[in-house]
């Protein structure tokens, strides 16, 4: 059974319970450390999933009014909802497709490798990816990846056989069904995907790794994590010391409580955990918490994206298997003969008919839209991701007159495309539709990219303290019992989807928590 632990016991809050919150605090109580994991939204169990997009999306997303500003697209197709992640126990692992790929030696060394380009704010982190190895080996192990740990892969859908197919005409060498934290056969207590499609809305099988019926329910039958669902944090407080004691937050009924703390660690992905510290300002810490280097909220990266569809003569049925089914790498290098630095990922995507009809082109009408939506069982998709950089221009900030239900500000999230991000985009949208027209598609789409899953930077990880927020480990520079355990830490977006490296990283942040407490240094 859960834990239950008292207001005034100096627990380790996490707050927030994806892949980094959920993956610490289940390390932690394994340690038997006492974890109270804070999560702003509702418990909904694999028996609450629908099979249906609307429903679940107005069930599961971060809807909470967010503005935007910037160049992107988002600004105008979106401009409350910048970003489509997950407002429930587990996080956006509810949401995610699977993808669990590890970054390449060279996207933790941007800054040496690209070096200095215009308008970008490039560092390199402050491990490599010899220090993360054994733990992505953990990470990789605990998630039942796909293609390790002699796992089979999954079964390539048709629309991975349409891709693979593409790749092989294009001379790509670097292709399968991908590295998929979705069980292949019955592994960890959970059975082998079903193939039913609709992993963004959540597993109906539990087939795919997910916070919520993985490592919460592990760490709640040690007794030492408890899980409080719509526990909206709304700040952190600090003794005199410098230190933080606890947070302040709010239950559904509006009931306002503070829960004494040891250490706080923020995990509430890249926009909501800068908001947090910012929103945490203190006559000491008058910029926000963390904040010193004023780098709270800067260098908000959220991968170039966008998508490519091709119709067929034949139908396809793309929706038929998981959404993710397959991935080209070739592309992922770092090569600047094309007229950009880093790499992006081809990976297969599919999306339902009324989401199609929504992310396709937002707001179009006519007969070149309806004509494609009616080519829908004709055709096969892929979604482009690479690495965009990290400018200190692009971040998070309190919006300076709008309110929350809670009285708090707001945050305005603030993009612009890179020239690097253009140049690539178009790249990737050339190759994607080369792909298919090399196997005969009568028509290539080009989509705009929607909501991010993927928000990265805004809290980094940085080796001097005036580069970033946070150390090797994710220890705030300036409060040391105060960490950031999220895709906020990273210091770049590599090509690869990111949550195989928040989960690594709260593995080795745990080890280090734990050791530090036992030297009585936390």
């Amino acid at each position: 059974m859960a834990a239950k632990f008292n207001l005034n016991e100096e627990v380790v809050v996490i707050v927030g319970s994806g892949a980094g919150g959920g993956t610490l605090g289940n390390e932690l109580a394994q340690k038997g450390i006492n974890v109270v994991i804070l999560e702003a939204g509702k418990r909904h169990e694999i028996s609450d999933f629908e099979n249906d997009e609307w429903p679940m999306f107005d069930k599961i997303s971060w809807l909470d009014k967010r503005t935007t500003s910037g160049t992107w697209r988002i600004a105008k197709d979106f401009p409350n909802l910048p970003t489509w992640i997950v407002k429930a126990v587990g996080g956006s692992t509810v949401h995610w497709a699977g993808a669990s790929l590890r970054f390449q030696e060279h996207e933790f060394k941007t800054r040496t490798v690209y070096g200095a380009i215009k308008d970008a704010n490039l560092l390199d982190w402050p491990i490599t990816l010899a220090d993360l190895t054994p733990y992505y080996e953990r990470a990789e192990f605990k998630m039942g990846v796909t293609g390790t740990n002699d796992i089979p892969r999954l079964p390539g859908n048709n629309n991975y056989k349409v891709l693979a197919a593409g790749a092989k005409k294009m001379g790509y060498k670097d292709f399968h069904s991908g590295n998929m934290a979705i069980n292949s056969q019955p592994r960890d207590g959970r059975g082998s995907c079903q193939q039913i499609g609709f992993c963004f809305q959540g597993c109906k099988s539990g087939a795919k790794w997910s916070t919520l019926y993985t490592e919460i329910p592990k760490g709640e039958r040690t007794g030492h994590l408890e899980v409080r669902s719509d526990a909206q944090v709304l700040k952190i407080e600090h003794n005199a010391a410098g230190l933080v004691t606890g947070v302040l937050y709010s239950d559904a009924k509006g009931n306002r409580s503070f829960q004494k703390a040891r250490i706080v660690c923020v995990a509430g992905n890249s926009i909501e955990s800068p908001r947090l510290l910012l929103n945490s300002a203190s006559a000491m810490f008058p910029d926000g918490m963390a904040n010193s280097s004023h780098q709270v909220g800067k260098n908000y990266m959220r991968h170039m994206t966008g998508s490519v569809y091709g119709v067929f003569d034949k139908p396809v049925h793309m929706f038929r298997g998981t959404t993710m089914a397959g991935i080209v790498r070739d592309e992922s290098r770092h090569d600047t003969k094309r007229g950009f630095a880093g790499g992006y990922e081809m990976e297969t995507v599919s999306l339902g008919v009324p989401f199609l009809a929504a992310f396709m082109d937002p707001g179009a009408w006519g007969r070149d839209f309806s004509s494609a939506m009616s080519a829908y069982d004709n055709m096969a998709g892929m979604w482009v991701i690479g690495e965009d950089l990290a400018q200190e221009s692009n971040g998070v900030t309190l919006h300076a007159t709008e309110k929350d239900q809670f009285g708090l500000p707001i945050p305005n999230v603030q993009f612009s495309d890179h020239a690097n991000d253009l140049a690539m985009r178009k790249h990737a949208f050339q190759q994607g539709a080369a792909l298919y027209t090399s196997i005969g598609a009568s028509r290539t789409i080009l989509t705009p990219p929607y909501p991010s899953t993927h928000n990265l930077g805004t809290n980094r990880m940085s080796a001097k303290a005036k580069d970033g927020v946070v150390n090797k480990w994710g220890q705030s520079h300036d409060i040391k019992n105060l960490f950031v355990s999220d895709g906020s830490q990273f210091t770049s977006g590599a090509s690869e989807n990111p949550t195989l490296t928040i989960v690594a990283l709260a593995i080795r942040q745990a080890e280090f928590i734990s050791q530090s407490m036992a030297r009585k240094e936390l």
